[in-house]
């Protein structure tokens, strides 16, 4: 009998000891609040959580926010630009010949870390396909590691729009649905992130990401002044870019941006 009080209290002990994944989610948050994403003691906590929930979502989320944290660092380059990747210069200096110098933050990355990171929310959106904040979770690193050459990330972007376009999942966004609104006002969000970046490659990205867009609502007024934007600012043809503002118009005589622009072209037009 004693023994078996013996065995019934250790298994009681146990019991107490194992940990729900709300529980190790908690310890998670509280660490990185603490010692920041990538911290001392996070990785301890994540490898034990992986270990008692190997398919949390959760869990493989933050196992994504460590690595790529860990994987992510900074140096301050010199360029002769007045932009990069959308950003000002975070110092300016002059140089012997009283030429001004503009410094950037330019991220770098460590490829075998960054893969890791990638590894874990690929793992999570094969597990909910129709979570939208795992697959911008990897799209927003991917554009970050690419910096002026998207391509990854707009890859992932026009899976990410085929998917829609074939499946008609139900997306969720935080757990909650996500209406069709959204869903575009977020591509439309990744489109300016292509266009704010400013290169040849990311101008690209942000053009065909746009046409894929009209595809399927060829009077979408979002992506048809996104258009306009592609060949008035990338292309410098205000006359390509006058007919998509107009088509603009002709749906909607309203809308600010399509009068804006056309405006623009229309005083340069003027002035020459």
């Amino acid at each position: 009998m004693k023994k078996i009080l013996t065995i019934a209290l250790f298994c009681l002990c146990l019991a107490s000891q194992a940990q729900t994944s709300e529980q190790f989610k908690d310890k998670y948050q509280r660490q990185v609040r603490s010692v920041g994403p990538d911290g001392v003691g996070v990785e301890y906590i994540l490898n034990r959580w992986a270990a008692a929930f190997p398919e949390d979502c959760d869990m493989l989320e933050a196992r994504f926010n460590y690595y790529l944290a860990k994987s992510r660092s900074e140096e301050i380059k010199p360029m002769d630009a007045s932009r990069y990747l959308g950003q000002k210069p975070v110092l300016t200096l002059k140089d012997s010949l009283g030429k001004s110098v503009n410094y950037f933050v330019v991220p770098q990355f460590s490829d075998s870390l960054f893969r890791i990171s990638q590894k874990s929310i690929d793992r999570a959106i094969e597990l909910v396909p129709q979570a939208l904040d795992y697959r911008f979770d990897k799209i927003t690193a991917l554009a970050s590691y690419e910096k002026e050459s998207p391509d990854m990330a707009a890859t992932a972007m026009l899976d990410l729009i085929d998917y829609d376009a074939s499946a008609h999942p139900a997306w969720t966004f935080g757990g909650e649905a996500v209406t069709r609104e959204d869903f575009e006002a977020a591509v439309q969000e990744y489109c300016f992130l292509f266009y704010k970046t400013g290169s040849e490659n990311s101008y690209e990205s942000f053009r065909i990401l746009s046409e894929r867009m009209l595809k399927a609502n060829p009077k979408n007024a979002l992506f048809l002044n996104n258009l306009g934007a592609y060949w008035q600012v990338a292309k410098r043809d205000d006359k390509k870019a006058a007919k998509y503002y107009k088509k603009v118009l002709k749906l909607n005589p309203g809308d600010e941006t399509a009068k804006a622009n056309l405006a623009i072209i229309e005083r340069k037009k003027n002035k020459r």
